[in-house]
């Protein structure tokens, strides 16, 4: 028999029984030990890992991580300095570069000025990834949409980088840079071509714009500020205040994530983010897709500071506040719109008023160089031949094949612009360019009037100066004769035909010039004493090389001026100017042209060299000999039999051809009678144009000692002073 039920102890349960509150206490409280241990040793985890993060996240990361706005704790260099780049035909880009370092120099930052041509990018260009200076661009497009000379290995190279997979889309990964552009836009196809270029290629291999590309225009008409110094200012202004940005470390510059031209990266920070954000996915989509650079709006340098990241975490009780902002922002935006289509509808108004010709700037230049200007695009000038007649040193070759007076001669243009930049432009090409009239126009009255006055002016500064005539001087205050051929493309002035009627009533002669691109104005133009035609070069590829015509069917333009030439019955021109090993090879050519136009003389001219300039690579290598003129008139002639030599003026290296017509009875008369014509000219008016005339109604006799292979060489016995000895070349600049 087992033990009964009163044998067992119970005495132990009933104390556990009992106290069992405190044994519930006793677990509870080792369980709070054990979990505040636990919490202790993840909270110290955490911390080293939150150290080991800050070691390997880069600090823009952290900065976003917080709340979207930077803190500095800690000082960091964002940009070390600045270098300019520049590639200038003409010194625009190279003066721009100086403008730009001046600017950058207030910020305290240091700044380096590199042309272009000194550059080797093969070896330096990589280093501006870890350099963190932001690196600007300023390229000047030349003729064709080409690089300058300073720029072609630059470009060259850059563009072959570009499209070379070895290079890879991140090679400038790290670079910063912005770039502007300097061109013309009457260039329609290849307007500042070489500034969209270098921006392409810079982007593609990975480069930073930290801001948008800069657009200067030339041509005043088209450009957005008026001119190009003013496009450049604007530019300038922006940049200054981006490095400003830059130097606080609060706005990342364009990583290429942007579509057809709209920027996406607006947000605030550097450059450098968390793996995997848009600028990884901005490379992995330069590798898939062909876009074009990101062209960031004007908004994108200022108003951004009052928004919040899109990628920060927002409440749900902030959203109403952030959606009332929202549509107060829609309707502040749509008031701006309806702001800014009335002042476009006032601009679209005012634009019927046109542009002056000559900026500011244009003014400065064209002053310095001895213009006297008039109105808005008109300007007059004193030729060095008048102040040489005046002193009786002799006349210009005007003088000697047509009988100017050259003391009473008036070098003017009611047009400064020019359709071509001929490689000896005597002017620089500081006049601007265009291919129709697009400026303000000033009345006919106003410009022959002040054209005048400003000649007589000029007259009047030589009273006294030794050696001037007392005759000549008072015969030099009134003007007989009118040479548009200062400067520009005289036929473009719409009123050209009223100009040339207020001229001869006033009794001048008219000498006009034209570059043979306008062949409809020429066949509309009004008699004039003498028309000329500037046929520069033979060939299509030669007159492309030499006039850098902005028509791209300036062949055609060029040939159907010659004809329309031809079909004038005044006295007619053409003037050749060689250049040496560019275009005295054509003979042949040249003939055939000669049959095209059939004009009444051809002047030979070899070129003047009118010192150095950036605008031009000629040099006096390019001057032809006297002799040398002489044996190509020689050799031309012999191939259009109704012409021969008549005159020539050995000091201005010319020599003139005339047709056979205006020998009569074995004697030249490639002379004016200036008082016929002004009796013709009224009789045409007075008839209303049906009373015509031709080239020999109003010759005259051509003196001995005019004549080609006369001792005197051109020179006026009663003014013969030679200023150089024979077989010398002309670097006069007439």
């Amino acid at each position: 028999m087992g033990p009964s039920l009163d044998s067992w102890d119970f005495s132990p349960l009933i104390s556990l029984w009992i106290n069992r509150f405190y044994i519930y206490l006793g677990f509870a409280f080792a369980i709070s030990l054990w979990i505040c241990f636990q919490i202790a040793i993840r909270k110290q985890f955490i911390f080293k890992d939150k150290n080991s993060q800050k070691k390997s996240v880069p600090k823009a990361t952290r900065d976003l991580m917080t709340n979207g706005y930077i803190s500095h704790q800690k000082k960091e260099v964002f940009v070390s300095g600045v270098k300019i780049f520049y590639g200038s035909q003409t010194g625009t880009a190279k003066k721009f570069a100086a403008v730009l370092a001046e600017a950058v120099t207030s910020l305290d930052l240091p700044v380096a000025i590199i042309n272009l041509k000194d550059y080797d990018p093969d070896d330096n260009l990589v280093e501006e990834v870890t350099s963190k200076s932001v690196c600007a661009f300023l390229v000047a497009t030349y003729t064709d949409g080409r690089p300058t000379e300073s720029t072609e290995w630059f470009c060259k190279w850059l563009e072959e980088a570009a499209s070379d997979f070895r290079f890879g889309k991140t090679y400038l990964k790290g670079m910063k840079y912005a770039v502007f552009g300097l061109g013309n836009s009457v260039y329609v196809g290849h307007f500042n071509k070489v500034g969209k270029n270098v921006d392409k290629w810079l982007w593609t291999l990975g480069a930073h714009r930290v801001m948008t590309r800069g657009e200067g225009d030339c041509n005043v008409v088209n450009s957005k500020h008026g001119s190009i110094e003013a496009d450049f200012r604007a530019w300038k202004t922006k940049f200054v205040f981006q490095l400003q940005v830059l130097l606080k470390g609060e706005k990342k510059s364009c990583d290429g994530n942007c579509k057809k031209g709209k920027c996406e990266s607006h947000q605030h920070g550097s450059e450098e983010v968390e793996p995997g954000s848009h600028t990884q996915d901005g490379l992995r989509q330069r590798d898939t897709e062909e876009e074009e650079p990101c062209e960031s709006s004007s908004g994108e340098e200022s108003g951004t500071e009052d928004h919040q990241s899109l990628t920060s975490v927002v409440d749900v009780e902030d959203l109403g506040k952030i959606m009332s902002h929202v549509k107060k922002e829609k309707r502040e935006k749509e008031q701006q719109e309806e702001k800014t289509g009335l002042f476009r509808n006032t601009v679209k108004k005012e634009a019927g008023e046109r542009r002056a010709m000559i900026t500011p700037a244009l003014r400065e230049a064209l002053t310095k160089q001895g213009y006297q200007l008039i109105g808005s695009h008109s300007g007059v000038k004193l030729c060095r031949w008048t102040k040489s007649m005046l002193r009786g040193r002799g006349g210009c070759y005007k003088h000697t094949f047509y009988g100017i007076e050259s003391h009473r001669c008036m070098e003017t243009t009611p047009s400064l612009a020019c359709a071509n930049k001929c490689v000896f432009c005597w002017r620089h090409h500081t006049n601007p360019v265009g291919t129709e009239w697009r400026w303000k126009m000033d009345q006919p009255e106003l410009i022959l009037k002040e054209a005048i006055e400003n000649h007589q002016n000029m007259i009047k500064q030589f009273k006294g100066v030794p050696g001037v005539k007392e005759e000549r001087f008072k015969e030099g205050m009134t003007v007989k004769h009118c040479a548009l051929s200062l400067v520009g493309e005289p036929i473009m002035y719409p009123e050209i035909n009223r100009f040339l009627k207020l001229l001869h009533e006033c009794k001048i002669s008219s000498f006009l010039v034209t570059n043979a691109q306008f062949p409809v104005e020429i066949r509309n133009l009004t008699p004039v004493t003498q028309l000329y035609v500037s046929v520069d070069a033979s060939t299509r590829d030669s007159l492309k090389k030499i006039d850098r015509p902005l028509f791209k069917d300036f062949w055609q333009r060029f040939l159907d001026s010659l004809k329309a030439l031809a079909a004038k019955q005044q006295r007619t021109v053409y003037r050749l100017t060689l250049v040496k090993a560019w275009n005295v090879d054509e003979l042949q050519a040249y003939a055939e042209l000669v049959s095209l136009g059939s004009p009444d003389f051809i002047e030979v001219k070899g070129v003047t060299y009118c010192g150095e300039s950036s605008a031009s690579s000629l040099t006096m290598a390019n001057v032809p000999w006297h002799e040398e003129v002489v044996r190509f008139v020689r050799e031309l002639v012999a191939l259009i039999p109704d012409y021969e030599i008549a005159c020539e003026h050995e000091h201005s290296n010319c020599l003139l051809i005339a047709h056979k017509k205006f020998k009569i009875e074995r004697e030249w008369w490639t002379w004016i009678d200036y008082n016929r014509f002004q009796e013709l000219i009224q009789e045409y008016e007075d008839s209303g144009g049906s009373k015509t005339f031709g080239a020999e109604d109003y010759m005259a006799k051509t003196p001995p000692w005019a004549l080609f292979g006369a001792n005197e060489r051109g020179f006026d016995p009663k003014d013969r002073r030679y200023q150089r000895k024979n077989k010398s070349k002309d670097i006069s600049g007439c």
